[in-house]
């Protein structure tokens, strides 16, 4: 699942990606990719109104399960 939450104080949008398996394999790959892509997309869509927009800051805030556990972004 996307969610895109407005965020004033960027000014911006936060977009966090839900990802879920009941494989062995994380899937940190595709909840990367799939925040990529909306910025990417959003991007695409609003470029006419700024050129100047900025993509970044795409990382992994929670992970559990899997061989190395629990990992939870400071």
């Amino acid at each position: 699942a996307i969610e895109l939450i407005p965020d004033a104080t960027l000014p911006g949008v936060r977009i966090h990606a839900t990802v879920k398996t009941t494989g062995q394999t994380g899937v940190e790959m595709e909840a990367l990719s799939a925040v990529s892509i909306t910025a990417l997309t959003i991007y695409d869509m609003a470029k006419a109104v700024d050129k100047a927009m900025q993509i970044g800051g795409i990382h992994v805030v929670l992970k559990d399960g899997g061989k190395s556990g629990r990992y939870e972004s400071s």
